[in-house]
């Protein structure tokens, strides 16, 4: 009777060990297939993160180069407006120098015609 049940035990831990690696293979292949379907998002998401990184360093570039743009077109016109300061600047300096240089001829004239009488 001790040879019966022993063997009874025995088979029944046999049926249930193989039972058990039957399911951990199972849930090792369920493991492994939900671990590649995250590697395959986290390796989409990355994609578009990247994606994403280069429409906003495209967006960026874009908006320096207007920046630039605007920076230069500013630039002109100040040194425009510049130029044409100095232009009449030295246009108002020439018409004093002449008023000046025709009250001294002038006066000169005046002096000589004063002088000779």
């Amino acid at each position: 009777m001790k040879k019966v049940v022993l063997s009874l035990a025995l088979v029944a831990v046999l049926g249930l060990s193989l039972t058990s690696c039957r399911e951990t293979k199972e849930k090792t292949d369920e493991a492994v297939e939900n671990a590649t379907e995250a590697a395959d998002d986290a390796a989409e998401a990355a994609g578009e993160a990247v994606d994403n990184a280069v429409d906003a360093a495209g967006e960026a570039v874009d908006g320096a180069v207007d920046a630039a743009g605007d920076a230069v077109d500013s630039v002109k016109e100040g040194a425009k407006e510049m130029a044409d300061d100095a232009k009449k600047a030295a246009d108002e300096a020439v018409d004093k120098a002449k008023e000046a240089g025709k009250d001294a001829v002038d006066k000169a004239a005046d002096k000589v015609k004063g002088g000779g009488n």
